[in-house]
């Protein structure tokens, strides 16, 4: 993958750069005046109720990081203690406050500490460092590919609050969190570079991470149909799903790039692109059963 050489050490400056220039939002800033909040709800709240969940499943995502990647570098348990989920949580208090300003019920994040077998599984096999390398470079590019969504997300948000004259929430509310986003993404695009550039991993383990990606790739908070058709929801409202195939060639752009999927003739993996239309599917799915019923 091209790009500028990338060492722990940068690594590390842009983390705690984060940490000193971008502190959790402060809650007490944020300006929940609406002009037509019925209107706001009924365009946005589908996809407000899955980002505020996920936003809000920081502490069971910490959890998870603490199993699967033992003994974790100080830059990695910086980020995602110290900065990260700090910042995530506020994100998440934001969302779900704005929510039931709409009319919405308090979201009800999945936060059981109860961790899933297949995370104990990974987490015990993580002990072998030829297998950790591998899980934390995915956790990487999951890292990436997530961040990235939520960029286009909140931007798709901001432009359509903008459009309708919502600027306080607008301001206060989405563009607040939309501006922490792209250090994030930073952060894992730079890890996942580095441990390439740096020959952190043998050829055979970049097959075996291509090859578990795409047996496993899965959206963020989306284990269950119904968590998938939030997803859609995402996609469907804010107009993602209008250039869909662009858009997941941008999400997934670093996995493209690192794992070498160029290199079998595709610009997206087939494994990304199935992933996103299936949720768009099943959301419009689950509105039309709904819409049936009515």
């Amino acid at each position: 993958m091209s790009g500028p050489h990338v060492t722990a050490t940068k690594i590390l400056e842009h983390v705690r750069r984060l940490g000193d220039r971008q502190p959790p939002v402060d809650l007490g800033t944020a300006d929940y005046t609406l002009a037509d909040a019925t209107a706001v709800r009924a365009r946005f709240g589908d996809a407000l109720e899955y980002m505020t969940r996920v936003e809000m499943e920081v502490e069971r995502n910490v959890l998870e990081l603490a199993v699967l990647l033992p003994g974790v570098s100080e830059t990695d348990r910086l980020f995602y203690a110290d900065v990260w989920g700090p910042q995530e949580e506020h994100h998440g208090i934001l969302l779900d406050t704005l929510g039931q300003r709409l009319g919405m019920p308090a979201a009800e994040p999945d936060i059981n500490p109860v961790l899933a077998p297949r995370i104990r599984v990974l987490g015990a096999l993580a002990h072998l460092p030829v297998v950790h390398e591998v899980i934390r470079l995915l956790y990487y590019l999951t890292g990436a590919a997530t961040e990235k969504a939520a960029m286009m997300a909140y931007q798709a948000m901001s432009v359509g609050l903008g459009d309708m004259g919502e600027t306080a929430i607008k301001n206060t509310v989405v563009d607040a969190i939309k501006i922490q986003e792209p250090g994030h993404f930073a952060f894992y695009r730079l890890s996942a570079l580095e441990m390439v550039q740096a020959g952190a991993l043998a050829p055979w383990q970049l097959y075996l991470a291509r090859f578990l990606r795409s047996r496993n790739f899965s959206l963020v908070g989306a284990k269950t149909p119904d968590q998938r058709a939030q997803f859609g929801g995402v996609l469907v409202n804010l107009g993602l799903e209008d250039d869909l195939e662009r858009n997941v060639r941008d999400i997934v752009r670093v996995e493209t790039q690192l794992l070498s999927a160029q290199d079998q003739g595709m610009e997206v993996p087939d494994y990304a692109l199935a992933a996103f239309r299936d949720a768009a599917e099943l959301y419009r799915d689950r509105t039309s059963r709904t819409m049936q019923a009515a």
